[in-house]
């Protein structure tokens, strides 16, 4: 039970880690040290993506060894417990993010070229900065469930 527990707070942590890292420390260092936005915006959307797949990926894994070890010790997995439904939430979320916001992005990236050079009133500009706001608004709510879902599996160890 030990080893299951172990697992779903790894899952976690890495994944709930990679968000705080890619927002607080990747994407901020990558906009202020390469010489485009462009350059920097391609960047980010490789790294989002890989983010989004440690998300489904951690995800998975922490369902899983949640629902082995509510089997082990309350004799049912409790698919519809919180912590479980909040999970799921977020997979969507990044489902959601990388699938039909990020890949709208990539496109709208490559129809623009460069994006400084578009007036501030462009179409393709203000759908870009529509969908990152929906983007950003995304990871937040992810690691907000995450939090919460930390709390809830830190709690019913004791």
């Amino acid at each position: 039970m030990n080893v299951l527990r172990y697992f779903m707070l790894l899952s976690l942590v890495v994944w709930l880690g990679a968000i705080i890292y890619f927002g607080a420390v990747v994407a901020p260092a990558l906009f202020s040290v390469l010489p485009t936005h462009q350059l920097a915006g391609a960047v980010v959307a490789r790294t989002l993506a890989v983010l989004h797949w440690i998300g489904i990926f951690s995800g998975i894994v922490f369902v899983a060894c949640s629902m082995a070890y509510s089997r082990l010790s309350v004799g049912t997995a409790q698919p519809f417990a919180p912590r479980h439904l909040l999970v799921y939430a977020m997979i969507a979320l990044v489902i959601i993010s990388q699938f039909v916001i990020s890949a709208r992005m990539n496109t709208l990236r490559l129809e623009m070229g460069d994006i400084d050079r578009l007036p501030q009133d462009d179409a393709r500009r203000l759908e870009f900065n529509r969908l990152h706001g929906w983007s950003t608004g995304i990871e937040l709510t992810v690691l907000a469930f995450g939090l919460a879902v930390l709390y809830l599996t830190t709690r019913r160890f004791h």
